[in-house]
């Protein structure tokens, strides 16, 4: 089968990786460091007439490309505008969880100070704030102090701080526990789990710092049981398709469900309507089976196989450019990833990588996720450390503590 994977980062890097085992893959537009694997191109998915296109970051779902390519008879992995609006609009995800009943914080909105600051002073601290739009993982504050949470929404809805996509803001509640993301593969009816995974998301260790798109991830999320599966299947998942399809949404895709383990129960943070990155680099080296064809399956709406997992865990590390997230370097030389190509259960996903004549550099703000795979959680961080401390470059940003909290 020829499979065309729409996204130039580590996500798109791991999809292409876990299919070429099995398919022909082509990556659009990609980046050098993928390039050493599969083939990338600056073509579209219909240059290739693919059998399947697997879409990978959010912005093109919103922008509706699976409704464009499908037009084209195109088997596309990725819910139409429609569906992705749980992505691209907050609100819009309030409401479908609303009228699911899937448990949730109590939350308003906003387009004017004065509403923001009675959401607020309504809910109290800790102050959750989010851009109603798309912000790239970096449009959500949460904070004790009401003076820098009323300072965030003054930002916000100026446009200052993301654009159009800050204009409206969502308030929360603040839910308290552990946080957690479940992948659901789904064909629009049914769906299958895949590995579960836990993403820090701040820069700095101890969840200091800001936010980032994510700084590692671990797969799966230890302590999580079967029993805890079946209650986000049951309560979380089932009922959200069943609200799409109620509301004349067919979902093909992966649904992601970013879930706190509260002491009530699981509560959802928030819905992706893709896979996540850098959960995507921790989750898909653990399937041990064809991805492909369980792909093409949910993108038909047709039966989707089971999926089968190694008894393992996977430990992803992301190396950041210096200046990251506020303003990364470009054009750092990178060293040692070729040290590293041929061994076994190690992964190095280039995300922000460009070559520059015989040499790798810095070409964004997250540069590489560096990712091991382990009989134990233990010993899948400490391959991805050792492995991530022989690749060099200038002001490169590693968190030391993923997989310990």
């Amino acid at each position: 089968m020829k499979i065309v994977v729409v996204g130039a980062g580590a996500r798109e890097h791991a999809l292409a990786t876990v299919l070429a085992r099995w398919h022909e893959v082509i990556v659009t537009p990609g980046n050098d460091l993928i390039a050493r694997d599969v083939p990338v191109t600056p073509l579209g998915p219909l240059h290739w007439n693919p059998d399947l296109a697997v879409i990978g970051p959010e912005a093109p779902l919103v922008d509706g490309l699976a409704d464009e390519l499908r037009a084209r008879g195109v088997a596309v992995l990725g819910p139409g505008k429609d569906g992705a609006l749980l992505e691209g609009s907050k609100a819009f995800l309030k409401e479908v969880l609303a009228g699911a009943g899937v448990p949730t914080a109590s939350f308003g909105t906003a387009t004017e100070m004065g509403r923001a600051v009675e959401l607020l002073d309504a809910f109290g601290p800790p102050y959750v704030v989010k851009t109603d739009g798309l912000a790239a993982g970096k449009g959500v504050l949460v904070t004790t102090d009401r003076q820098a949470a009323i300072e965030d929404v003054k930002a916000k809805l100026s446009g200052a701080a993301f654009g159009e996509a800050g204009t409206r803001v969502v308030i929360e509640q603040g839910l308290s526990g552990r946080e957690l993301s479940v992948f659901a593969l789904t064909n629009g009816r049914d769906f299958v789990l895949l590995p579960s995974a836990r993403d820090h998301k701040r820069l700095l260790d101890g969840d200091l710092g800001p936010n980032t798109g994510g700084m590692g991830a671990v797969s799966p999320v230890p302590g999580l049981v079967e029993a805890d599966l079946d209650t986000i299947a049951g309560t979380i998942i089932e009922p959200t398709i069943a609200e799409l399809r109620r509301r004349g949404i067919d979902y093909r895709g992966v649904l992601y469900a970013g879930l706190m383990m509260t002491p009530d129960g699981p509560r959802v943070i928030e819905y992706n309507v893709r896979l996540g990155d850098p959960e995507a680099e921790a989750v898909l080296p653990l399937v041990d089976s064809d991805l492909g064809e369980a792909f093409l399956a949910a993108a038909l709406g047709e039966p989707l196989p089971a999926i089968a997992i190694r008894e393992a865990a996977a430990a992803t590390v992301v190396m950041a450019a210096r200046g990251y997230p506020a303003a990364p370097v470009s054009g750092d030389p990178i060293e040692g990833i070729e040290s590293l190509s041929y061994l076994e259960d190690l992964y190095v996903f280039g995300a922000g990588i460009r070559r520059e004549g015989r040499s790798m550099v810095t070409a964004g703000g997250r540069v590489l996720a560096v990712t091991a795979v382990a009989p134990t959680l233990e010993l899948a961080r400490d391959g991805a450390y050792r492995a991530a401390a022989k690749i060099r470059f200038d002001g490169a940003q590693v968190r030391s503590d993923i997989g310990f909290s």
